[in-house]
């Protein structure tokens, strides 16, 4: 009985799990930033290239 009552006030299990969704909720966040980050960095170097392509043939 002793056992059971221990058992049931032990919320590790309880903060294990709020850590992990804290983790991955940053996890998702870091991706989406990333991503967006990613594409704007593309098309700014796809702009420099043209310009460099465009002053090298004129």
């Amino acid at each position: 009985m002793n056992m059971l009552k221990r058992f049931v006030k032990d919320e590790s299990g309880a903060t294990a799990i709020e850590y992990g969704l804290i983790a991955a909720l940053i996890a998702v966040v870091c991706i989406g930033a990333m991503t967006t980050l990613g594409t704007n960095l593309k098309a700014k170097f796809n702009i420099i290239a043209t310009s460099i392509g465009a002053a090298t043939t004129t």
